[in-house]
């Protein structure tokens, strides 16, 4: 068994605690079956909705989203340890996130620094690794300014995510409250964000810019937009670091006129598929990617088989999907046909309080 060929992923949950969650959750996928088994393994911390995986596989990251950390305004972020014999996760330190809420981060592909995008405050920072993966202070902060026209939700910035391109030169973050995906050139040299020459892409006012996704082939690049239910297919340039919209789609079947906000992107390994997850509908929704446009066509739409799926994971070998539904606590796994992107649910749920972010790692390692 090894990590080219593997037989198990070990999956991290991230969770929110205001209720029976404790904080991360350990579990071990069998990719024959699809079933979850638990580790028994949980690592206490607070809030940790949104989590990252070093590219050596050897530490993780957490958000603690919360408005204030032992006294002081900000949210928080968390460096663990990842076990290499038994995936467990040792707290190593924690640093400010410098803004309220922190809600998303992510890891450069050399393993220097970690992003975080902070919803509340709209702000992003960026904090350096150290060799024994500990966290150092930021190295900068930037703060979004604006707005747009939902009259409760875009009344200032709010930045929902930050993703890098897969060369690590520019980082995207999507802002919902501006209606703005931001884009940063990456200067690991000096741990700084600098606006790049296209400072952002716009999409259609009132959309809510969420969460976002690369194709494997880097020529496309997607926006999926919470609270108009639509995803927004881009041309990517990544010399220049430029997007070039092509299309936004809706999220959602033509008959559904009930509440729905979206929440989570993620294109299949194949690159043939791009997933999107629908909370109040409750789905996910499929869509085939054109190859020569990178223009999406729906496929379908697969029942949750629970409430709000806030986050999913797509395996790296890209055999199945797994569905985080926030308020039935549990994590739903599906089949995926390589041919057709659809889904089947293979029967296995696994009992998690309050998930919402799945990450992946092949085991054992």
């Amino acid at each position: 068994m090894s990590a080219d060929n593997p037989q198990a992923m070990l999956v991290y949950i991230g969770t929110y605690t205001r209720g029976e969650s404790e904080g991360i959750y350990v579990y071990r996928l069998d990719l024959a079956t699809g079933a979850l088994e638990s580790t028994g393994q949980t690592a206490k911390a607070a809030n940790p909705s949104f989590l990252a995986i070093h590219p050596k596989a050897n530490f993780l990251y957490a958000v603690g989203e919360l408005r204030q950390v032992e006294g002081r305004p900000g949210g928080a972020v968390s460096a663990f340890a990842i076990d290499p014999e038994t995936g467990g996760l040792t707290l190593l330190n924690q640093q400010s996130s410098h803004g309220a809420g922190p809600c998303h981060l992510t890891v450069d592909a050399t393993g220097k620094c970690v992003l975080v995008a902070n919803y509340g405050s709209g702000s992003l920072a960026a904090l350096p690794i150290e060799e024994n993966g500990r966290l150092a202070a930021a190295t900068d902060v930037i703060q979004h300014e604006g707005s747009s026209v939902h009259p409760r939700r875009q009344q200032g910035p709010h930045a929902h995510s930050i993703t890098l391109d897969p060369a690590s030169r520019f980082a995207f973050a999507p802002d919902l409250g501006i209606d703005k995906v931001m884009i940063y050139k990456l200067d690991l040299a000096q741990g700084k964000l600098v606006p790049n020459e296209q400072p952002w892409a716009a999409v259609k006012p009132g959309a809510g810019p969420r969460h976002f996704a690369f194709h494997p082939t880097a020529r496309w690049a997607y926006v999926i937009n919470e609270i108009d239910s639509t995803i927004t297919a881009f041309a990517y340039d990544a010399t220049e670091g430029t997007l070039g919209e092509v299309q936004t789609i809706s999220t959602l079947p033509e008959d559904f006129d009930g509440d729905n906000t979206c929440a989570d992107v993620h294109v299949a390994p194949s690159g043939k598929f791009l997933y999107g997850s629908n909370r109040g509908h409750d789905s996910i929704v499929i869509f085939a990617i054109d190859q020569t446009s990178g223009k999406l066509t729906c496929v379908g739409h697969e029942s949750t088989r629970g409430e709000t799926p806030r986050n999913f994971g797509i395996d790296p070998t890209g055999a199945f999907l797994l569905a985080a539904n926030q308020r039935s606590d549990t994590v739903v796994t599906f089949r995926i046909d390589p041919e057709t992107g659809r889904l089947t649910p293979t029967g296995h749920v696994a009992d998690v309080p309050t998930p919402v972010c799945i990450k992946m790692i092949p085991w054992p390692r």
